[in-house]
């Protein structure tokens, strides 16, 4: 039923309080929709997200506490001084040290089936095998419980993790995460049955013969092993040729080592808020990487991501109520120390984060959001899909996070991250193929656009 015409007035403001803050925020600024276009044809005209990604994989690959680590901190900081961004200054972190070294071998050999090159590479942590190598028989597991039940089995054996990513998730972090306690904590399970190696298939979904590498962990009740990661043809391989003869055996050889920790650096360089410039939206990334590639999608295109929306807000004069920060992490891949030292750092006595939306899933398409603190700012974010929503932005979901701003969550600041299509991604991560020729151009700015005007309206309208 319509309302009588005398109470049309007080009808729609009773509606409009109804309304959540956001919503009604459109309502009253339509200049939201014209800056989320200026953003979004100044981006895609100027494309300077895969430019400046450009010159920082020409560095190389950025372990922690490399020199090419080193020199990325310093291009990201100039980077921004020449952008004109403020408080533009590094926060030091002291972080992890390991050098992968030039020998990498692996072979099967086998009286039966001869002998075959294994393309392998060992994992970031690990150390390095005997001068003159591993050599042993092969025990296939494919999780920890059925090592346990195999122990007997397990003893003066190389200890063959083969489980696959689940292909049945369409989410495919979820089958990382559910596949990534084998590389992670292998060399320990390993230890503990009596083995002398760890050798982990690779978290991918396709078969190739890239092996991928990734942070591995010891523990001070277990031995310490080599771990190495196989190629996912080269698991393929092995698991098919143990079929065939059981007492076939693995060379392994690997020349890592783990040196003195050193201190780098995070990068910061904001945009002050006009009127509450102690609420911080903050946008951040990693600005580390594994070595065997680039490091192109993880996390240089995060990296990308933030700088490029930082140039975005600034060149449209938008001049936010809240300031807007960016933070390109070191150590993300290693141990996480520089988001934890930036949330405990002295620095921040007297800021408030409101937000913080991390970019670390690689520089494919936009398609998401996930957005922490419940409910109340889910629909608050929800509210301005419409604004996203013309960028390929389809989704905004419960979730967000990441290693490099989860420590904020102890002060109550909002998680967020943006999250690109993934179905490609595990083919580059943590390999030789994550390089910057992986990564689509218009892809990658348009998720610096999206991170813009999110970070845009969140500094506006707060959470």
């Amino acid at each position: 039923m319509n309302p009588p015409r005398r109470l049309v007035p007080f009808f729609l403001l009773f509606q409009l309080a109804l309304l959540p803050a956001g919503t009604l925020a459109q309502l009253v600024n339509t200049d939201y929709h014209a800056l989320a276009e200026k953003i979004s044809r100044k981006g895609l005209m100027e494309n300077y997200a895969y430019a400046l990604l450009s010159r920082l994989t020409r560095i190389g690959p950025r372990l922690t506490g490399s020199p090419q680590a080193a020199a990325a901190v310093e291009l990201m900081r100039q980077e921004m001084l020449d952008l004109g961004l403020e408080n533009v200054h590094l926060e030091p972190t002291v972080v992890g040290r390991w050098v992968r070294g030039e020998v990498e071998e692996g072979r099967l050999v086998s009286s039966l089936l001869g002998t075959i090159p294994l393309s392998i590479c060992a994992l970031g942590g690990s150390i390095a095998t005997p001068e003159d190598g591993v050599q042993a028989g092969v025990l296939e597991v494919k999780s920890f419980q059925e090592l346990q039940a195999l122990s007997d089995k397990a003893r003066g054996k190389i200890i063959f993790f083969n489980r696959p990513m689940d292909p049945t998730h369409i989410d495919t972090f979820q089958a990382y995460s559910e596949a990534a306690e084998q590389r992670v904590l292998g060399a320990v399970e390993a230890a503990k049955a009596g083995g002398v190696a760890a050798l982990i298939r690779s978290l991918a979904f396709g078969e190739s013969d890239f092996p991928h590498t990734g942070l591995m962990k010891y523990s001070p009740d277990a031995v310490q092993l080599p771990s190495a990661a196989i190629s996912t043809r080269g698991a393929n391989i092995l698991s098919r040729s143990l079929k065939n003869d059981p007492e076939l055996i693995v060379y392994l050889r690997t020349s890592c080592v783990t040196l003195s920790p050193v201190t780098s650096y995070n990068v910061v360089g904001e945009i002050k808020g006009t009127e509450k410039p102690d609420e911080i939206i903050l946008l951040g990334a990693h600005l580390d990487s594994w070595d065997l590639g680039e490091g192109a999608h993880d996390d240089g295109a995060g990296c990308a991501h933030v700088i490029e929306a930082l140039r975005l807000l600034k060149l449209t004069d938008i001049h936010p109520k809240r300031t807007v920060r960016g933070v390109l992490y070191m150590d993300e891949e290693f141990g996480g120390t520089g988001g934890r030292d930036y949330a405990r750092s002295e620095r921040r006595k007297g800021e408030r984060h409101l937000a913080a939306v991390e970019s670390d899933r690689g520089g494919f398409l936009p398609v998401g959001f996930g957005v922490g603190g419940g409910d109340a700012v889910e629909r608050k974010v929800q509210s301005w899909h419409p604004l996203l929503q013309r960028l390929g932005i389809y989704w905004i979901k419960p979730g967000g996070g990441g290693v490099d701003i989860s420590p904020l969550a102890e002060s109550g600041t909002v998680l967020m991250e943006m999250v690109p299509d993934s179905q490609r991604y595990f083919d580059a991560h943590h390999c030789s193929q994550d390089v910057l020729a992986a990564v689509h151009p218009r892809e990658l700015e348009l998720g610096a656009i999206a991170m813009a005007v999110l970070g845009s309206l969140l500094a506006q309208e707060g959470i």
